[in-house]
């Protein structure tokens, strides 16, 4: 049986609540989730490795930069080399379903990335932290890591969630005709993958980012669903 459930909104007060959690385990009742202790744990040992003392940055380049949910006093445009961003993350949870997946975006070796690193005060470091972890790190499909972000403001090393290679959900580098299906025809509690594709493509374009995969796949999957709807 297909699994029928409600529409569900990201916000800070759902992923404060633990939503997100109960909306997981009614999808996947057997999946194992981090407990908040285990959530607090990692995000101690991380900021213990910091390379730079002061203020926390975090680097967003998918719905991270258009829906970052935490508190933050300032945000540049970055770019990470030696990384890209792709759809590497097969998602039954928020953007599709057990019987037609959708695809989240990770970031891969190779190339580089250009995006958005936000700055979280010291004192709410750990607090706003807490809140990514249980967005992002819900499955620990990620593998968080301080990474060196370029910007017009000097360079400055931030927290960075790349793909955690070895998850069951990793897709790998698919063929783009199958990437182009899956983001058309997905869709879940938090909505179509399609508008996740497309929100994240016209803020790049907002801030003057030219990411031409994202564009052309924005366009190829656009095509799909005017044709799905017809």
């Amino acid at each position: 049986m297909p699994h029928l459930l409600p529409p569900f909104e990201l916000t800070r007060e759902t992923v404060l609540g633990d939503s997100i959690r109960a909306l997981v385990r009614a999808i996947d009742p057997d999946i194992h989730l981090p407990t908040s202790e285990e959530h607090r744990a990692s995000i101690a040992a991380l900021l213990e490795r910091r390379p730079d003392s002061g203020d926390v940055w975090l680097f967003g380049y998918g719905s991270l930069m258009w829906n970052p949910l935490i508190h933050f006093t300032e945000k540049r445009i970055g770019t990470i080399k030696g990384y890209h961003r792709c759809f590497c993350l097969w998602t039954h949870l928020g953007r599709g379903t057990v019987e037609k997946p959708g695809l989240t975006l990770g970031l891969e070796p190779g190339g580089s990335c250009r995006g958005v690193a936000f700055r979280i005060a010291e004192a709410l470091a750990i607090e706003e932290l807490e809140i990514c972890w249980r967005r992002e790190m819900l499955t620990n499909a990620y593998a968080p890591r301080w990474m060196r972000v370029s910007t017009g403001d000097g360079p400055l090393h931030a927290l960075v969630f790349r793909i955690n290679r070895t998850h069951r959900r990793y897709a790998g580098r698919l063929p783009e005709d199958k990437v182009i299906a899956a983001i058309a025809q997905a869709h879940g509690p938090l909505g179509a993958c399609a508008t996740y594709l497309f929100n994240t493509v016209a803020h790049l374009e907002d801030l003057g980012i030219c990411d031409r995969r994202l564009i052309r796949l924005r366009d190829q999957v656009a095509v799909r669903v005017r044709e799905r709807r017809g």
